[in-house]
């Protein structure tokens, strides 16, 4: 078995162990495994007593990486995430360092803390380090936020603003799971009690793993066809479909990060090369926090996944004029 093979069935089977632990979501739980190998941020968003947080800690407990949690919460201050410079007894400032300093930050409902203390991980989401009275300084390797958020109608919570939206790979949305599902957590489940997992991912094993997942090539067609769809988030008032709603689109960061999911949801699959089905396979948690609708979509009933769904409808797999070029170019050989 090659390194590739090996780091893809080691990723299989914490996909395996999250299913027993978070059941019926194993759409969720793939996504979710996608978004860490393409090493970004994840934003998941549901009621609570869902499993959010549950499933971010089962995955700390499976792979071999140093995790801290911050329970978000009105009074909490941006130097109790980042930390600060401390007077110590011999009349020194000294840093004492915040639970940012770590692997996997898991950032518990996130949007119930002041915008301020949100902006607090700006910088590390985007650099990787923080800069305390202008000194810099760097974050663990690797470095993902797995933040969890209810949704934004529940009392006391504040809306993330669109610049730290967009600096997350994915938001998942985590859905209600029907009777029989809730049935099995009875049933399946001690009283709802993480069990004990034992890790199946050692620090090296997981580097490894993303640094194979970002080898996965990407051809032209593929590469022009995430382009198109980007691109085709731009509001467009004369359209004759959903995208009359848009009124702000993803920006070019959403390519790197198309680009990057679907090299990592191949890699999942056993895949060395990125086809089109793995692009739209991960383009609503990509696109839906990075687009913005107007007022009057809400109003309609039209959410960022129906326009998503109408988007990767209406863009083509490949541009119109390229089999009509193949043609002359093939036609031309033949002479």
């Amino acid at each position: 078995m090659s390194a590739t093979e090996q780091n893809c069935s080691v990723f299989i089977r914490i996909e395996e162990e999250l299913n027993k632990v978070i059941l019926g979501q194993e759409e969720l739980i793939r996504n979710f495994l996608t978004g860490i190998l393409a090493g970004g941020h994840i934003l998941l968003e549901g009621l609570p007593g869902l499993g959010k947080t549950q499933m971010v800690r089962a995955f700390t407990m499976l792979c071999g990486l140093e995790y801290r949690r911050i329970q978000f919460t009105p009074d909490l201050m941006p130097l109790d995430i980042t930390g600060s410079n401390i007077l110590n007894k011999n009349t020194d400032f000294e840093f004492h360092q915040g639970p940012v300093f770590t692997n996997i930050v898991i950032a518990d409902e996130i949007n119930r803390a002041s915008p301020k203390t949100q902006a607090a991980l700006l910088e590390a989401m985007q650099e990787k380090q923080v800069t305390i009275l202008g000194q810099t300084r760097k974050l663990p390797d690797p470095f993902n936020v797995l933040a969890t958020q209810n949704p934004i109608e529940l009392e006391g919570t504040y809306p993330l603003p669109e610049a730290q939206l967009d600096r997350f790979l994915f938001k998942l949305v985590i859905e209600d799971v029907p009777a029989h599902i809730l049935e099995r957590i009875i049933t399946d489940l001690d009283g709802g009690k993480l069990p004990e997992l034992g890790k199946v991912l050692s620090h090296e094993e997981f580097t490894e793993a993303v640094n194979e997942a970002a080898k996965v090539k990407i051809s032209q067609p593929v590469a022009a066809y995430i382009a198109r769809l980007v691109a085709a988030t731009r509001p467009d008032k004369d359209a004759s479909d959903l995208r009359k709603y848009l009124k702000f689109g993803a920006s070019p960061r959403a390519v790197i990060s198309m680009a990057s999911a679907a090299k990592a949801r191949a890699f999942l699959e056993g895949r060395s090369t990125v086809g089109f089905e793995y692009v739209k396979a991960i383009a609503l948690p990509v696109l839906r926090h990075r687009i913005l609708l107007e007022y009057h979509a809400q109003l309609e009933g039209v959410d960022s996944k129906q326009v998503i769904d109408e988007l990767l409808k209406s863009v083509n797999e490949l541009e119109r004029s390229e089999p009509d070029s193949l043609a002359r170019r093939l036609a031309g050989e033949e002479k």
